[in-house]
């Protein structure tokens, strides 16, 4: 195994990929980076507030510069944002980069989680809830399952061991 060797965890969002990020980094002496937390770092406020001042256009360029433009001199894991892997040629990026871990979880498994969160921190799911978050979360992940599925790996969330991740990426 490459231990220099980046890895990225992708999927959509609330699959699960930051907090078992912190666990694999842990497990495996890896640095860990959020790739949604460096972004708020570098543009200075809330991902939502971004995109209702400059749209999604301009914060998928900004998602995208700075996912490349990461420190991976160390061994590290990072947790992508529910689209990165979608826009540009980030996935590709990722793929030659490092090794892709794709989190799946079906819409409904999803939804479940995430109708437990702070949806308004969410700018693609501001304003939706119940059924219509369902569909909207069925449609999304329906548009971005090609990109996902071009990941190294795909783990089905639901059935996951920390050590089989580990396994995974060795």
């Amino acid at each position: 195994m490459n231990e220099m060797k980046p890895v990225f965890l992708i999927g959509f969002m609330g699959s699960g990929k930051t907090t078992w990020g912190r666990k694999l980094a842990t497990k495996t002496e890896r640095t860990f980076v959020d790739l949604d937390e460096v972004i708020v770092h570098e543009i200075g406020m809330p991902i939502a507030e971004y995109f209702t001042k400059y749209g999604e256009a301009a914060f998928r360029q900004v998602e995208s510069r700075t996912l490349k433009n990461l420190p991976l001199s160390e061994p590290t894991v990072i947790s992508t944002g529910g689209g990165t892997p979608c826009y540009f040629d980030n996935m590709a990026w990722m793929n030659e980069t490092g090794t892709t871990v794709y989190f799946y979880l079906p819409p409904k498994a999803l939804w479940d989680r995430l109708v437990q969160t702070d949806i308004a921190s969410r700018p693609a799911l501001k304003g939706l809830s119940g059924q219509e978050l369902l569909a909207d979360i069925t449609s999304k992940l329906a548009d971005r399952t090609s990109y996902y599925e071009q990941a190294t790996h795909i783990v089905n969330h639901l059935s996951l061991q920390l050590d089989e991740l580990v396994d995974l990426i060795r």
